[in-house]
């Protein structure tokens, strides 16, 4: 027997079919009409993601990733961002942090050399 889940998958495959066949017609009829005005290609490419957009929406998977950006969003507004002054003196002490390691760096990397051409001859 077939559960009202099946049923639910079933339909929403037939969904993504058509969801694809819009987004398949859109391609082609911007390339059919290509010599029409770029407006109106991109306003019609609008109306053809705005279908594929209201298809997918339909779906499980679709109001799935719609509830998971809702909830990003909500979670995007609780973040304490950082002040001006905090993001300032943070760059500087990575820059520095650099610098200094780069500096470390290249002085072992200049006695290790030296010390090899001494060893070598």
């Amino acid at each position: 027997m077939s559960t009202a889940s099946d049923n639910a998958g079933g339909l929403d495959s037939l969904k993504w079919l058509l969801a694809v066949a819009v987004i398949a017609a859109g391609l082609y009829a911007n390339a059919e009409f290509a010599t029409l005005t770029l407006i109106y290609r991109v306003l019609a490419g609008l109306v053809v993601v705005g279908l594929f957009v209201a298809i997918a929406l339909t779906t499980q998977q679709g109001r799935a990733v719609y509830d998971l950006a809702k909830e990003a969003r909500v979670e995007i507004r609780k973040v304490v961002w950082p002040t001006r002054q905090e993001t300032t003196q943070t760059t500087l002490i990575v820059v520095v942090m650099v610098i200094l390691v780069g500096l470390i760096l290249w002085a072992m990397d200049s006695t290790l050399s030296w010390s090899v051409s001494g060893i070598i001859g």
